[in-house]
């Protein structure tokens, strides 16, 4: 169970990042992301009186919002990155930070993978890898080197994110990501008023960013649901293969070409869910 809900997150995050995208390069990256986490808010209010138990405790609120600012910033880090640099780069790489440092903490914590879960968390490091490649050498040095940077920065923020709602109990149902929610919509609502830098979505950036929301937030509400029920080292490792479904989509919709990196990339992807269904021994 935890591997088909990881895998559907890893679907819509990825879908999540290719709107997301589209719509930086519209609009601000502030307007894009306070459009973005409105919507997911919305959704995420919708959702939790649906799914139970409901029984939030105060630690579990608290690592909502703990989650919520440290992964606001990390998508803050990531938007612009997506908007300014190379996508085939700032992605994969945000990914490969984004699910070593998870990992590293789960097996710390206590995580102990099957030998098939080993072997499935392997190769898909090395099929976030492969995505990270995917971008050298079409690029200019400058800008790789600042997609991969700014990448590398996003993902710690997202390794954050998905530690810390990881820690909260089942019992709270999805109102840690309400509260997630909440306070990062008013850490950028704050931001915007600090900075005098209006709100102003243009409406070119309508869709692409409430459709970015909406696919974020389906995105959270299955990982917890996985984090639950599964490994955290897994889990993330399964989740962080976002990578694959943003390289379909610009390839289906964009018309990018699909270099033997992504191929690979691709091919690595499919083996590691492969492998890390098969039963341990």
């Amino acid at each position: 169970m935890w591997l088909l809900l990881a895998a559907a997150s890893a679907a819509c995050y990825g879908a999540a990042d290719f709107c997301g995208g589209l719509a930086a390069r519209r609009a601000s990256v502030l307007s894009t992301i306070v459009a973005s986490q409105l919507c997911g808010l919305a959704l995420a209010l919708v959702a939790s009186p649906l799914v139970g138990p409901n029984q939030p405790r105060v630690p579990d609120l608290l690592w909502g919002a703990a989650a919520g600012l440290v992964g606001v910033v990390g998508l803050a880090v990531f938007y612009r990155a997506l908007a300014s640099t190379v996508i085939a780069i700032a992605s994969p790489a945000a990914a490969v930070s984004g699910a070593a440092i998870p990992v590293l903490l789960g097996v710390l914590l206590g995580d102990r993978p099957s030998l098939w879960g080993w072997a499935g968390l392997a190769v898909a490091l090395a099929a976030i890898a492969a995505f990270s490649l995917s971008g050298r050498g079409v690029h200019s040095g400058a800008a790789s080197r600042r997609a991969l940077l700014l990448g590398l920065l996003a993902g710690v923020g997202f390794a954050g994110f998905f530690v810390l709602i990881a820690r909260s109990s089942p019992a709270s149902g999805l109102w840690p990501l309400v509260v997630a929610r909440v306070c990062s919509v008013t850490g950028l609502v704050v931001t915007s008023v600090l900075t005098r830098r209006p709100i102003r979505l243009e409406p070119g950036a309508r869709l692409a960013a409430c459709l970015a929301g909406l696919l974020d937030m389906g995105a959270n509400i299955l990982y917890i649901g996985a984090s639950r029920v599964g490994l955290l080292a897994l889990v993330v490792v399964v989740v962080s293969l976002y990578a694959a479904p943003t390289v379909l989509l610009a390839r289906v919709v964009l018309r990018e070409r699909l270099t033997a990196w992504r191929v690979a990339g691709l091919g690595l992807a499919l083996c590691a869910v492969a492998l890390m269904s098969l039963p341990g021994p």
